[in-house]
């Protein structure tokens, strides 16, 4: 081990030489190489982490480089995965890093799981966060979250034999859809924020040390608007829908949130009037409908398209506009009914908010 490169953290007595060698034998997979997976990597590479996974899907796209910041405007198009392992096998060339540029799902979730020690969650989505929590409750493995939405970011701790895991904090997906970063918005330096703690807690897990505290049982909440910074404790849950139940009981399931392959086909305002006596759908949420809707739009929200495709049947052989917010959950919509057999299915490009820049 080559000291020199770590002796300004072997110098504090927190950590010191045994706490280096906890850190250059942990094993950690991060899970999302995106606005928080980036900085996690970076100082969890930095720190020598023995041997340190990735696993995200996803290809770089210029709109990640706001915030994911390992990656530069020519990685435009390649895996996330293999461009961070490549920009931190340069950090730190003394490290291991394992790159999975595949999917995370319930067929490879639980023989990943097994290789690592410590498991950080830096995904943007329910059924993600869901199914790291189960394999990590069925494991015995211990699991940094992490979230950011807008101006506001959220650290945890879960280890079902500690305390509460995920799932005594949101036992199910909530009612309403959640926006990602492409629909609500995130600033950068946010990304930044909570990436950072998370890989300090990393780092309290593996050295243990007495005066360290863990948020185990935690949710450190933090708005950046103001910098106020709150502690929500999370109780552990007798009816758990997973860590009240033995490892043998639990089955972990995923629902990709991955775009399916059906070509969703766009339409501009301008376009229309050239679709005659088509259908105006409303994909989103209750609550954003009675803030304003299109005149004569139906109301069938998009959570409840997820549970049952069949309330579009009605309109199966009618010429149907969807339309969300800004344009991205009504082609999710699209792509679940082309996938159930709709044909005459278009997108309202730019959502409602285009619509409404077309009356001002």
């Amino acid at each position: 081990m080559n000291t020199d490169r770590y002796n300004r953290q072997i110098i504090l007595p927190e950590i010191g030489g045994e706490g280096q060698r906890r850190l250059t034998t942990a094993k950690v997979l991060v899970v999302g190489a995106g606005g928080l997976g980036c900085p996690v990597l970076q100082y969890l590479a930095a720190a020598g982490i023995g041997l340190l996974g990735i696993i995200d899907h996803d290809r770089i796209d210029i709109t990640n480089l706001q915030r994911q910041i390992l990656f530069n405007t020519s990685d435009a198009g390649q895996p996330k995965a293999q461009i961070a392992q490549n920009r931190l096998q340069a950090l730190n060339p003394d490290i291991t890093i394992k790159a999975y540029p595949e999917e995370l799902s319930d067929r490879n979730a639980s023989e990943l799981f097994a290789a690592y020690d410590v498991i950080v969650d830096c995904t943007d989505n329910f059924s993600a966060k869901f199914l790291i929590n189960d394999v990590a409750v069925k494991l015995g493995k211990a699991v940094v979250y992490g979230a950011i939405q807008g101006f506001e970011g959220q650290v945890a701790v879960f280890d079902a034999a500690q305390g509460p895991c995920y799932r005594c904090l949101h036992p199910r997906p909530p009612r309403g859809v959640i926006l990602n970063c492409a629909e609500s918005g995130v600033i950068g330096a946010l990304a930044g924020m909570i990436g950072t703690i998370q890989a300090m807690e990393v780092i309290k897990l593996i050295i243990g040390h007495e005066s360290f505290q863990s948020l185990y049982g935690n949710l450190l909440i933090i708005d950046s608007k103001t910098m106020e910074v709150s502690h929500l404790t999370i109780p552990k849950s007798g009816n758990c829908p997973v860590c009240s139940l033995s490892a043998a009981e639990i089955v972990p399931h995923y629902t990709s949130p991955v775009c399916f392959s059906a070509i969703v086909r766009e339409i501009d305002n301008s376009d229309l009037p050239t679709l005659s006596g088509c259908v105006m759908i409303d994909v989103r949420e209750h609550e954003e409908w009675d803030q304003g809707h299109i005149p004569e739009a139906l109301h069938l929200p998009l959570s409840a398209l997820n549970r049952d495709p069949e309330i579009f049947k009605p309109y199966r052989h009618d010429s149907c506009v969807l339309y969300c917010q800004r344009g991205l959950r009504s082609q999710k919509a699209a792509e679940i009914l082309l996938q159930a057999g709709f044909s005459d299915i278009y997108s309202l490009k730019g959502g409602y908010e285009a619509w409404l820049l077309t009356k001002s």
